[in-house]
């Protein structure tokens, strides 16, 4: 008779600092829409509150990188919300500083 071989699978969880990560990620986006409508209402004065919008996304997603990297040392859990989260934060970092320079 052949032998049956019996698998199981174990439902793991996401790793928690990877969901942080990836939600720092939205928010940091939804603060780059916030700033640059507050920019058009505004009509370009007020140009400080703007930037302290702006800067306060880029320590977020600056945050968030860091979250998600450091997530990666979470055993027994699933890893998908980390590599997310690490690379959308990865690019917005890049792209936050890449208007603080044109600014400069």
């Amino acid at each position: 008779m052949a032998k049956r071989y019996r698998y199981s699978f174990v439902k793991r969880k996401e790793a928690g600092k990877g969901k942080l990560s990836v939600g720092l990620a939205a928010a940091s986006l939804l603060l780059f829409v916030a700033a640059v409508l507050t920019a058009y209402g505004l009509d370009g004065r007020y140009g400080f509150i703007v930037g302290g919008i702006c800067l306060f996304a880029a320590m977020l997603s600056v945050y968030g990188f860091i979250m998600g990297l450091s997530s990666f040392s979470e055993e027994e859990r699933m890893h998908r919300t980390s590599t997310v989260g690490s690379i959308l934060n990865g690019v917005i970092m890049v792209g936050w500083l890449g208007f603080f320079l044109m600014g400069v």
